[in-house]
């Protein structure tokens, strides 16, 4: 008896290889036919686990993607779909810089930056904390800016030694402003925000609320505002305001731009 042939895979019988049936990545725009039908098309995409193909006429079909299942430029092949295209867009930080990955912490300068309490450090950390690891800038708190002129002696900036400094309500006519007025040192910068207190200094759109509430004088800042939006003690609104806060742009623009300003300023280089 002869033996069976097969024009796609050979002599069966006859101990000769089959011929392989190559995998063909199915690209939009792709030209195949399906060899039951006779439809033939471009591939224009992919539907649960189906390609549709759309032929000169604009019309549509949608065909499984079985093996050996179309034909290209006459020869059967078995259509894959192209393989996911890797994400190139740059990761961002919570403050919008690149986000650097597998981040080991640079070594700390010895420049620092200051801020008042350990509100303003936590929110910073929060925003800014990737970029601060990547620079090697450590934050440290204050508490407070009443002797902010003996605190910077004590410290004795030089040269890749610089101070930062973040305060509250730096205004004209204000306390902190009468404090800082008297620093004359060209290795501190002092920048700082017009709100009472560093939650102000988070729109209060991302807090649920209209605005932040007047509080009457004589009445500490963080109480009245926990008493008014009912947020129980100021630990408990801390932590409300602290939660809602995932990147810069929830905090109000004289922050961002107070924060940005001192980070470029300790770490770049001094002339000389």
């Amino acid at each position: 008896m002869a033996a069976v042939r097969s024009h796609d895979y050979g002599d069966i019988l006859s101990g000769r290889p089959r011929k392989a049936i190559p995998e063909v990545v199915a690209e939009p725009g792709l030209v195949v036919e399906d060899p039951a039908s006779g439809f033939c098309g471009a591939v224009v995409r992919f539907e649960l686990g189906n390609v549709v193909l759309e032929d000169r006429g604009g019309r549509t079909r949608l065909f499984p993607l079985t093996p050996a299942g179309f034909l290209v430029d006459g020869r059967p092949v078995t259509l894959v779909r192209p393989a996911p295209k890797a994400d190139t867009t740059p990761k961002r930080s919570a403050s919008g810089s690149t986000y650097v990955e597998g981040l080991r912490a640079r070594t700390a300068r010895e420049s620092r930056i200051w801020v008042e309490g350990v509100h303003d450090a936590e929110l910073v950390e929060r925003v800014w904390g990737h970029d601060l690891r990547v620079e090697g800038v450590v934050v440290e708190p204050l508490q407070g800016v009443d002797h902010l002129p003996e605190r910077v002696a004590e410290f004795g900036t030089g040269p890749g030694r610089r101070l930062g400094v973040l305060v509250d309500h730096l205004v004209a006519g204000s306390k902190e402003s009468r404090i800082v007025d008297g620093l004359r040192d060209a290795n501190v910068l002092v920048t700082g925000h017009p709100y009472v207190d560093i939650w102000q200094a988070v729109r209060p759109s991302v807090l649920g609320i209209a605005a932040w509430p007047v509080v009457p004088r004589g009445v500490a800042w963080k109480d009245g505002v926990c008493a008014a939006l009912g947020w129980g003690d100021p630990a408990d609104g801390w932590r409300r305001v602290r939660a809602a806060v995932t990147g810069f742009r929830d905090l109000e623009p004289p922050l961002v731009g107070a924060v940005e300003r001192l980070i470029d300023f300790v770490t770049d280089p001094e002339p000389g």
